[in-house]
């Protein structure tokens, strides 16, 4: 025999921990006949057909503007989590949400190939685990030898090149970038700041300001 479980318990473990979203959420399970008013427990089998109808019915969503505005665009109805780690769109990282908003605005302004000059090796790595199945990328190791040639190269291949200047990164190799060809200036992005979330902060401004020039 199955045990039954506490709902709004249930609920608080998916991040419907908020009285409206809670409220909505055992509305929508009562419409479909899983519960009823009044009724705290449920049974695991109909445990799991509630999650099934929550994920079909609701988008789950923290209170970041960005998140809520896919949230209302995805023909879901959002529904406010927290804390914020079951949001479903960034899942409450700061770099995660960078990262899906980063993307976006590269698919909005046709920017598929992009140049990261220096970083950390398990920054550069993150960057092609989170980004690399989506846009192509190129990583400069900032510590390592680089020609003018190959930063040539890397300057007319790039729709966006990324120089991380807060990070581990050499002038030798850094000024091939920004003291490059005049015709390639306007693609490349020195950040100052550190962390993912802020290079690629800084890089959706520079897209966007360059969309109303």
């Amino acid at each position: 025999m199955s045990a039954d479980r506490d709902i709004d318990g249930w609920l608080a473990e998916r991040g419907v921990t908020l009285m409206d979203a809670r409220v909505r959420a055992r509305g929508v399970l009562e419409e479909v006949g899983l519960t009823r008013p009044g009724k705290a427990r449920m049974s695991e089998p109909k445990l799991m057909r509630a999650a099934e109808v929550l994920a079909e019915r609701f988008f789950q969503v923290c209170a970041d503007p960005a998140c809520l505005q896919v949230a209302t665009a995805s023909g879901r109805e959002p529904l406010r989590v927290e804390p914020r780690s079951h949001c479903a769109r960034c899942g409450g990282s700061a770099n995660r949400r960078a990262e899906v908003a980063f993307l976006e605005v590269c698919n909005a302004r046709n920017v598929n190939r992009v140049v990261v000059v220096g970083g950390s090796p398990a920054v550069r790595e993150e960057l092609e685990s989170k980004l690399g199945g989506h846009i192509d990328l190129r990583m400069v190791d900032g510590t390592e030898r680089r020609t003018s040639d190959r930063a040539r190269s890397d300057l007319e291949w790039a729709d966006l090149v990324l120089v991380w200047g807060a990070t581990e990164l050499h002038h030798k190799v850094s000024g091939h970038y920004t003291h490059g060809p005049p015709a390639h200036h306007h693609k490349v992005v020195h950040v100052v700041k550190r962390g993912v979330a802020a290079l690629l902060d800084e890089a959706m401004i520079h897209l966007q300001r360059a969309a109303v020039r």
